[in-house]
């Protein structure tokens, strides 16, 4: 199953609906193509890599600090990682103008630092807005982590099979027994807006 690599806050930011889309160039591994959509449906695989206080609105700094404290005792000393929301891209909106960053502002917890230090990198590569239904899962899914997966990269397979079976079975089984995090009529609001700044 595909699962994307997103810091641990902007994870937690997706579930409680203060984020709605993701800006992805890619990581260095991903340079020459830059960021590629593999899936449009996917488990969201939360990390610690790359993800500082620096690079975050103040408002979400505190968020921020309590989710690092949890996160490092289940990373690092046990070798597991919990999953706990899908997502499903509705919208992608590929960009190279600086003049687009205060736009997409309120659809996510980022700081200008970091937003124009992504537009810097890569710059031949265009930045891909993704619009995100996000959902949250009946219950968390917990994998040992494969050392396969480190590194700068965004897509990652994993096999939850192998531990829980059939018990959560299709991506497409996941969205139905999942909720959304955001409900219908306020995601088609924010849809409408965000689709408009294109315009």
């Amino acid at each position: 199953m595909l699962a994307l690599k997103e810091w641990s806050i902007i994870c937690k930011a997706l579930e409680d609906g203060n984020q709605t889309i993701l800006l992805r160039k890619g990581g260095i591994l991903e340079y020459k193509k830059g960021f590629e959509v593999r899936q449009k449906s996917f488990l969201l695989f939360p990390t610690l890599e790359h993800q500082t206080e620096e690079y975050l609105q103040s408002k979400y700094l505190q968020t921020y600090d309590l989710l690092l404290r949890g996160n490092k005792s289940e990373d690092i000393q046990n070798k597991t990682n919990t999953l706990w929301v899908l997502a499903r891209i509705e919208a992608i909106q590929e960009f190279h103008d600086h003049e687009m960053l205060p736009e997409l502002e309120k659809y996510h917890i980022w700081n200008e630092k970091y937003v124009n230090m992504r537009m810097n990198y890569n710059p031949k590569k265009p930045m891909n807005a993704l619009l995100l239904r996000v959902y949250k899962l009946p219950q968390p899914i917990s994998i040992d982590i494969n050392p396969e997966w480190a590194g700068c990269k965004s897509w990652i397979d994993i096999d939850i099979a192998e531990k829980y079976g059939n018990q959560f079975g299709s991506v497409p089984k996941m969205f139905d027994q999942s909720e959304p995090v955001i409900k219908d009529k306020e995601f088609q609001r924010i849809s409408k807006n965000f689709m408009e700044i294109w315009n």
